[in-house]
């Protein structure tokens, strides 16, 4: 995708899309600085913002205006709307939708870093997913998104004391999204988590930055000792659908596990581990796998 493509010129409020004419930029859109790749670079989360409106403000099905009116054009931020989202998907009899809501729009405003980190995530997905056409689309419907992000929600109020509250959180994302993550999990920015069903994270887990995962992921312990028992997943990892990663292991810097692995030791930076157990395959990469989503595996020699 070319860096143009990512935050593009914008336009204000809703336009009639059936009217508008193509028409060269204007001196500004010809002056603004070209945008560094997302993922090297901070997001101007309003244009992103932007971005999502267009879409919603287009679309003339019948069906799903009020749901592009309650999901997007009833908001005038991002933050706004994604605290609006998290409270209707997550707000139950316990803890009301509205009040979920302002909860969530508290935790923005005392972290704005949240804020970032979900506009970073969302650039991620439309980079390295190729059935997202736009960002209003994993916004309003990827579970994977929306429970990375009420992850992280959860994640303040478990550090902030609030732990029965974040675990609340934690069991509805279960209950909603097939996706479990501890709330003391640390969690780093541009995340993506492909498809979302059946990821497990356990409670002293570390995703740093730039990782993807697909679907049926576990990061887990290897027993009932408590302390440092979790996995930590350095930058630009890849992990295969259904890979199992067990015990306080490092997984290197762009090292990618293929789909259905059972990982049970260390496994060295730029390295493709594969099978049950484990074991590398190949030589050494050089790309981050987890950019290019690139599950195929190196060629293999059999010995019979």
């Amino acid at each position: 995708m070319r860096d143009d493509d990512v935050l593009s010129p914008f336009l204000n409020g809703c336009p009639d899309m059936s009217e508008r004419q193509p028409s060269a930029p204007s001196m500004t859109e010809q002056r603004r600085p070209p945008v560094l790749p997302p993922t090297l670079s901070g997001i101007d989360v309003d244009a992103l913002w932007h971005e999502i409106v267009e879409p919603a403000c287009g679309c003339c099905d019948p069906l799903v205006k009020g749901l592009l009116a309650t999901g997007i054009r009833n908001h005038v931020t991002f933050g706004a709307a994604l605290a609006a989202l998290i409270g209707r998907k997550l707000g139950d009899r316990a803890v009301a939708d509205d009040a979920l809501s302002e909860l969530v729009t508290e935790v923005f405003e005392a972290d704005p870093d949240i804020v970032a980190a979900a506009a970073a995530d969302l650039v991620a997905i439309r980079e390295r997913d190729p059935a997202t056409g736009n960002y209003a689309t994993p916004f309003l419907f990827f579970k994977g998104y929306h429970a990375v992000q009420s992850h992280r929600v959860a994640h303040w109020l478990w550090n902030n004391g609030r732990e029965y509250l974040a675990l609340h959180l934690q069991s509805r994302c279960s209950e909603l999204f097939a996706v479990d993550i501890h709330p003391a999990a640390r969690l780093g920015r541009r995340i993506l988590f492909d498809h979302g069903t059946g990821i497990v994270i356990g409670e002293t887990s570390v995703l740093e930055d730039d990782v993807s995962l697909l679907q049926g992921v576990t990061l887990g312990g290897t027993g009932k000792n408590v302390g440092d028992r979790h996995p930590k997943v350095r930058r630009g990892v890849l992990i295969g659908a259904g890979a199992k990663i067990l015990g306080n292991i490092e997984i290197g810097e762009g090292a990618k596990i293929g789909a259905g692995s059972i990982v049970l030791e260390s496994v060295a930076p730029y390295t493709t581990v594969v099978g049950n157990p484990a074991r590398s395959v190949g030589t050494r990469h050089s790309s981050l796998p987890a950019f290019t989503m690139d599950q195929m595996l190196p060629p293999l020699d059999y010995i019979i």
